[in-house]
């Protein structure tokens, strides 16, 4: 009988001892990043999806995609100045500080902790004690919770560090957005101000041919409030220009100035090498190079997504390495002269060293909830990491269609523009000459003056295409 038990005994120690070292293997694996991007990501067909990379518009540092000297050195001051940058700044100092105390956990800790005792029984002579030890307490990873704790913790960092580059990039973007506005708010007050001139001209002209009784006062009243018109958008387009600044103004943390800034199209975006056409947002073929899914790795909010889920699942290791055994080894040396049930004077050195193994039993739950929590936590990550890429396959997909669209109307508008100051010149001959009536003039002053107006809004609308492009294939980031 001995003997059977003997067996089922050792035949129970090795299936434990196989079962807590495949454990032990599973509770130190490491996490393997999520790569795969499902096809046709962009929606958009195969011929975009498997572009070459050379050339890729995301591989610019935000330098080399931004020339203008005045809007390089703006985003310069916005990187440095910035309140929101800083902040994620200070939190990578933060989860590095965390990471370094995570690795530190391998070492023991120790702790000097003197005590002294003064104590009489039944009045007799006080009897004075002391200790002055040094304490040693260390962990032993024997089934990895230290480990992915502190895998746990640099993946934190990791997600800080995306988050920085991530707060940059938009910032960047954001500052080239505002500062193209800016250029084509200038432009549009040009045309505004040259148009107020001519129209002023007319308007003379009218009051003149009014005073002669050529015309009616009709077309005097009208051609005046289209004059007046003029001079309120002038008058918007003033205020508009100082809410841009104003905005500008905030992302340097800076008090409300203006914005020094070069003129329309004196520095455009740049160019790709084999094809130049001098309209960068209306490059047909360089935004169809080095836009493959692949691309969308550099994004900082996929990196975020995975890093994201590198920490849940060493929380999820860590979680289930909890319901295992935790070994402690503690020392104590030092000096005393409290011997047990005597008092030694003078003191001795004092040796103690102690090894204790703890093992979960009942903890009310706690355990089996946590590691529930954590892979549930896991899998919820998971699938928002699906839905972070297919966001970001959409965001492509929107900023080429606006990109198409601006370049397609780019055409009509020029074409437009110079087909209504053809017949403005026309029309107005024809009023000087006495063969066109003020309502023809006027429908003409205002159909050209719009046309201007949306050609260069435009323009603005293609290079915020491009930029959101760039940002949306994870530019900017380096």
């Amino acid at each position: 009988m001995t003997r059977i038990l003997k067996r089922v005994f050792t035949a129970a120690s090795i299936i434990l001892l196989l079962t807590a070292c495949s454990a032990l293997k599973e509770m130190r694996g490491t996490y393997e990043p999520k790569e795969n991007i499902p096809d046709n990501i962009y929606g958009i067909g195969k011929d975009i999806n498997e572009a070459s990379t050379n050339g890729s518009m995301a591989e610019l540092s935000w330098r080399e995609f931004f020339t203008d000297p005045l809007l390089q050195q703006l985003i310069e001051q916005v990187l440095a100045n910035n309140t929101d940058l800083n902040s994620a700044r200070i939190a990578i100092e933060k989860s590095e500080a965390s990471l370094k105390a995570a690795k530190l956990a391998y070492l023991p800790s120790l702790y000097f902790s003197p005590s002294g005792t003064l104590s009489s029984f039944d009045f007799q002579p006080v009897s004075k004690t002391y200790n002055m030890p040094l304490q040693l307490s260390m962990d032993i990873d024997a089934f990895g919770s230290i480990t992915n704790k502190k895998r746990a913790a640099n993946a934190v960092l990791l997600q800080s560090q995306v988050r920085e580059e991530s707060v940059r990039a938009n910032l960047i973007s954001t500052v080239a957005q505002q500062y193209y506005m800016l250029q084509v708010l200038d432009r549009q007050l040009e045309i505004l101000t040259a148009t107020d001139s001519l129209w002023n001209a007319s308007l003379e002209t009218e009051k003149t041919l009014w005073e002669n009784g050529k015309v009616y006062s009709t077309a005097v009243n009208q051609l005046e409030s289209s004059y007046l018109n003029v001079k309120t958008q002038i008058v918007d387009t003033r205020r508009n220009i100082r809410g841009v600044e104003n905005t500008i103004s905030r992302m340097l943390a800076d008090a409300p100035q203006h914005i020094k800034r070069s003129r329309w199209g004196s520095s455009a975006l740049p160019e790709h090498p084999d094809y130049s056409t001098g309209q960068r947002m209306f490059d047909t073929k360089f935004i169809q190079i080095g836009v493959p899914a692949e691309m969308l790795q550099h994004r900082p909010d996929i990196r975020l997504a995975n890093f994201a889920m590198e920490e849940a699942f060493y929380n999820t290791q860590a979680a289930r390495a909890a319901f295992f055994p935790s070994i402690t080894l503690q020392g104590v040396a030092g000096w005393t002269n409290s011997a047990g049930s005597m008092v030694v004077n003078p003191g001795k050195i004092l040796l103690n060293a102690v090894a204790s193994l703890s093992q979960p039993i009942f903890a009310r739950g706690k355990l089996k909830s946590s590691h529930k929590i954590a892979q549930l936590t896991e899998q919820d990550l998971q699938r928002k990491y699906v839905q972070t890429v297919i966001n970001a396959g959409n965001q492509v997909n929107e900023a080429l269609a606006d990109c198409q669209a601006a370049r397609e109307k780019h055409a009509y508008y020029h074409r437009q523009v110079d087909v209504l100051h053809e017949a403005y010149i026309g029309t107005h001959e024809l009023m000087d000459n006495g063969k066109s009536n003020y309502l023809e003039v006027l429908t003409a002053q205002e159909t050209l003056l719009n046309a201007q107006l949306s050609e260069a809004m435009n323009m603005y609308n293609g290079a915020k295409a491009v930029i959101a492009l760039y940002i949306a294939l994870g530019g900017a980031t380096k």
